[in-house]
Parts: C-alpha cells; structure tokens; sequence
C-alpha cells in the first residue's frame, strides 16, 4: 500500500510539472555571480493544496480542487477549505494551461492518516 502512495504521489508532480511554462532565457553571468533581485511581486503561497489528512474514513470527501487544467477531482479532508477559482487565477498569472484528464473518484478512504481515493470495488458492509 505504501509504494501505491509514492506512486501516486510521484503522478501527480510529474502530471503538475507537465504543466509548467517553458524557461524563455538561459541565465547569464558566471558560477559564481549572485543571482540577479526578483523585480516581479511574489507569487502567493500555492492555493490549491487543500488538507488531505483524516483519522476515519468519514474525514474524506471528493471535491475539485482544481489544477491548471480546469476541474480536477481530489479526495481531501471534508472540512478543508478549497478554492478552484484561486487555483485557475494562479495559473492564468503564470501562464501555465492545458487539457488534461483526471480519475474518476467513487469514494475515499483514511489510509495512514491521509485520504485517499479508493482502487477497485467498493466494499459494502451488510
């Protein structure tokens, strides 16, 4: 179960830097001269990352946390505030955009203290 979450961890970076803007210059100057001030307002801290931590089951919810693709479910804590519109508005200022996909989520679970969306049949208790 846990090389399931590294994996799935490891997807959605790759998935997010497939996003990511190309570098438009090469940086100049030597090794060892400092890197030039930032000039442009820093970006906030990434809206979007909404928590994801539980100790039931009943802690989890799907919502769309939204990515720079547009809509993109995730399985986060119920109570965690999120903010798809924030997240787009980020990646509209970066210039990061693309059509992307997403997995269908039926249902989450608590795995080791993180929700997580659940793989294969839902099991029923009767």
């Amino acid at each position: 179960m846990r090389l399931r979450s590294v994996m799935f961890a490891l997807c959605l970076v790759l998935g997010a830097s497939a996003c990511a803007p190309r570098a438009t210059s090469v940086p100049s100057g030597t090794p060892g001269d400092p890197a030039p001030p930032v000039t442009s307002p820093a970006l906030p801290a990434t809206p979007g990352v909404p928590d994801a931590s539980c100790r039931i089951a009943g802690d989890c919810a799907v919502k769309n946390v939204g990515n720079c693709c547009g809509y993109f479910p995730a399985c986060v804590n119920k109570d965690s505030p999120i903010d798809p519109d924030a997240v787009r508005a980020q990646c509209e200022r970066s210039g990061m955009s693309s059509v992307c996909g997403w997995k269908d989520i039926q249902a989450c679970d608590c795995v080791q203290g993180r929700c997580q969306a659940v793989d294969g049949p839902i099991r029923v208790d009767r």
